[in-house]
Order: C-alpha cells, then structure tokens, then sequence
C-alpha cells in the first residue's frame, strides 16, 4: 500500500485554494439570492423612468454637505432625487417642489436598492463604489463622489473613488494626487472638478447669522477622530486628566464611529468622565453650536480641525502624527503626509511632554494672533470658490445630465438607422 504525502507547504497552499473555492461559491449562491429576492414581489425594483440627477446621502450626518446643493437644484427648478439612509435625516423635513426626497435603508437594503438606480448621474460622499457591496449599476451614466471634509479623499479604503467617474474637490491641489493614484491602480481617467467646499460655505453663512457667543471662562473643545492612532487612543485620559485640572469648562465630542468600533474605549471614558459642572459630552449630529461657543479645539487629523480655523478663524492645537494608511490610497502615493503638513499653519503641534502643561499652551493660544493671517493664507489655498459651492456642483450636475442626456439621443437615433 502507497501513502502519499503531502508537504506542509502544498498542504497550506491546497488548503488555502479549497477555502477559496468554497468562499467564491458561497458568495456567488449568496449574491444569486439576493437578487432574486430583490426582483421579487416586495424587494428593491428598478426604477421603469430615468432620472436625471440622483443623491445619496449615506448617513444624516453629510447632511450639510447636500443641502446646499439641493437647494440650489431646487431655486433653479431642476428635478432631482435626494435617498436617504434614515428617516431622521434632516433633509427630509425640508419642503422641496422639485427635488423628491426618499429613504432607501441601510446597509444591503440600500445597496439592492442602489444597484438597480436607473439614472443618468448619482452623486454621492460614499467611497467604495464597485469595491464592496456597492455596485455601479448599468443603467447609471455617470457616478461623481464630493468630499465630505476639506481635503483630497485619499483617505478611504483602497480603491476609494477608483470606480468614479468624477470627483468634485475644494481645491486644484487636490487633483495631481489622483491623477497620481489613476496611474498607480491602472484606472481610467476621471473628471476632476474644483467646486469648493458645500459644507463649509453652510458653516460659514450659519456664523455670519448666529451672534457672537457669550459665556464666562474658557470652553475647550476636544474633537478627535477614531482609530488606534488617534488622540483618544494614544493619550486619552492623560489629556483628560491635565484638561479637568485647568478648571477650564471642557467638552469631549468623540467622532461617532468610535462608539461603534471602540466601545470599550468609550465605556471607560464615560464611567471615568461623568458630565459635571465642567465637564461634558456632546454627541449632536450638528457640530455648528459647538464649535461656535468654543475658545480652542484639541484634535489629531480629523478634518474638524479646518474647519474650526477656516470658518471660526480660531487656532487649534493637534496632536502629532497620522491614521494608520497601509490599507488607504495615500498609501500608494509618495509622499503620504500631504494633509498633516498644512496644521503647523494652523496652530501648535501637542506632543506628550507637553501634556502637563497643555492649560498654559491653551492660556497663550487664546491671547494670541500668531495664526491668524497664516490660517487665511491656508484657508484661501486650500478652500477655493468660498462661498459658492452648491451654486458650483449646480452647474456641473446640470450641465453633465444635458450632455448625457445629448450623447443618450444620438445612441438612440444611431440604432434606430442601423
């Protein structure tokens, strides 16, 4: 009797190829499924009449970056669809004429839903477009990604904004990184368009109307992102602790995924920090009250720290360093600090020997101008067309379903004469 035998590599290489077969057999009977249960009576249908201009807004919280914008379709009596994710998305309560607004779900719901879009352009702040669960659908013409922050959007997952047709940006800066990228992944050509800053513009026309806030003390504001490399991770309750000692009023707004993928982390924090006389949590989906009343913004590398000094024109001090971009697009480009390097414009770097003495760094930022006129000088670089934005993405969406929809009549008139 002969035994084969197998090595241990070629046993793991076997083993890997099997787990492969059957992974690529559960999805593909999986995916089979879903879309019978989706073109079923009841499930997600495609849409029988096209649309000229579809938005998605994935979470209520990219609210103001959309409203803008839909106002503006709506002034110019432009016919447009906004779907919502949730039905306590803000803009649902907005008593439109001609944009129609609907909410499709979350998660698989809203993806079924998406992958069957008859449109001709859908806009949208999600990354991921034909990588995960979101697919391009074929009966889309054109799919444009806009930035939720001021910035290049190279931070996503790889592969981003890889399957869009368009990107929209705040600033021509931005657009040598993803010609860069378009390179490096092999993908197509993309059309990049400056428009500016949705968002920002509301932020700035809500100041404008708000009167200048009044309190005694000092309000500082702590406004992380999430991560292992973020500033609650890296130097949470050591911060906190040298913060409460100051007797300054202080208010941590953790970034909301961190309740989602650091629950432990916010468990502890919550038991340690109660609210109290000065201290406070603020979770508000509109962050506009509480940037607005704050004397000073201690963050790491979330975008709220632009913000806070383009449109509040208040210096900020952040911490050191970035989010971990192994899995990112900046991960493919060379120089991989290009958002970062633009802070020490901005305010003054805390590092961790400095965190006992963070309240006479907070003291000499608040009496200061030092920033001011290179936060303006930042601010006008990398935050172009201030003010005009929605008006901006308008004119691009309009004139992109007219020409789409010209490039549509001329397909039609050719088949009709072959």
């Amino acid at each position: 009797m002969t035994l084969a035998y197998i090595d241990p590599g070629t046993g793991a290489m076997l083993f890997s190829l099997a787990t492969g077969l059957l992974s690529a057999l559960w999805f593909g009977v999986r995916k089979l499924f879903m879309k019978m249960k989706y073109l079923s009576p009841g499930g997600a249908k495609m849409d029988t009449a096209k649309k000229d201009i579809v938005i998605y807004g994935e979470d209520k919280r990219y609210w103001t970056t959309f409203k803008g914008i839909l106002d503006e379709l709506e002034k110019r009596k432009v016919h447009a669809t906004y779907l919502a994710g949730s039905d306590d998305d803000p803009l649902l309560k907005e008593s439109y004429e001609f944009v129609e607004t609907k909410v499709i779900g979350l998660g698989n719901k809203a993806y079924a839903r998406l992958n069957l879009l008859n449109a001709r352009i859908c806009l949208s702040t999600t990354p991921g477009l034909g990588v995960y669960q979101w697919k391009r659908s074929k009966s889309v013409d054109w799919y444009v990604h806009i930035t939720h922050a001021l910035g290049p959007g190279i931070a996503y997952r790889m592969f981003g904004t890889a399957f869009y047709d368009a990107i929209l940006f705040s600033s021509d800066l931005f657009m040598p990184m993803h010609r860069e990228l378009e390179a490096n992944f092999g993908s197509a050509s993309k059309e990049l368009v400056t428009v500016g800053q949705t968002y920002m513009d509301l932020l700035l026309k809500r100041k404008a109307q708000t009167p200048a806030p009044r309190h005694e003390g000092t309000t500082v504001l702590v406004a992380p992102s999430w991560g292992a490399c973020s500033l609650l991770n890296r130097f949470g309750e050591t911060l906190l602790d040298s913060l409460i000692a100051t007797n300054f009023d202080i208010t941590l707004r953790p970034h909301p995924q961190s309740f989602i993928s650091e629950k432990p982390l916010m468990e502890r924090l919550q038991a340690k920090y109660p609210e109290s006389k000065h201290f406070h949590w603020n979770r508000d989906a509109d962050n506009f009250d509480i940037l607005n009343v704050s004397d000073i913004l201690i963050s790491d590398f979330s975008g709220v720290l632009f913000d806070y000094a383009f449109v509040f024109g208040k210096p900020v001090i952040y911490v050191g360093g970035s989010p971990d971009i192994q899995m990112t697009d900046e991960a493919w480009l060379d120089d991989s600090n290009r958002t970062l390097v633009i802070l020490t414009n901005l305010g003054k770097e805390l590092k961790e020997v400095d965190i006992p003495s963070v309240g006479k760094m907070i003291t000499e930022l608040i009496g200061s101008d030092k920033y001011a006129a290179s936060i303006k000088s930042t601010r006008d670089t990398y935050w172009q067309n201030q003010g005009h934005a929605a008006e901006a993405v308008a004119d691009y969406l309009i004139k992109k379903s007219e020409e789409l929809k010209r490039c549509d009549t001329k397909h039609q008139q050719a088949l009709k004469h072959s």
